[in-house]
């Protein structure tokens, strides 16, 4: 089990667009350099963000910028935004359990239900964390620079 690479790509992407913030002109290269991927990477991860709401994307002057303010982008929402898990869930089940065994014939059912309050539990605290949580930390790391 492992959430994709693109849910902290997507994390790192918002940050650094908002640290760029209006002076600066965030673009697929200037985020593809911070955070150490190609470009092409940047480019699906940002077209998931913006389909979900979460950016704006604008060939001007204006470049990329947030179409929320920080502490309206919470870590589910872009967990969703770039799809890190799909339908069946966080835990994806081994396909054959043998139902002649009396452990495969009930593992579905003793453990279906723990793993679906695990992924409940993990994505509620997702919801309660924001990109303007990760911005502080960032500032607080800056300042011990």
């Amino acid at each position: 089990m492992q959430i994709s690479s693109k849910f902290t790509i997507a994390i790192h992407l918002l940050a650094v667009i908002h640290y760029l913030g209006e002076d600066g002109k965030a673009t697929s290269s200037v985020l593809a350099g911070s955070i150490g991927v190609n470009p092409v990477i940047v480019r699906n991860v940002m077209g998931n963000l913006k389909e979900a709401g979460l950016i704006k994307i604008s060939q001007g002057k204006s470049g990329i910028t947030l179409s929320k303010k920080p502490d309206e982008i919470t870590f589910y929402d872009v967990y969703k935004a770039v799809d890190c898990v799909k339908e069946e869930g966080l835990f994806h089940f081994h396909e054959n359990p043998n139902p002649e065994c009396p452990i495969g014939r009930n593992i579905h059912t003793a453990m279906d239900a723990k793993l679906d309050r695990i992924q409940a539990s993990m994505e509620a605290e997702m919801r309660g964390i924001t990109l303007a949580d990760v911005m502080t930390d960032i500032q607080n790391e800056l300042k011990k620079e």
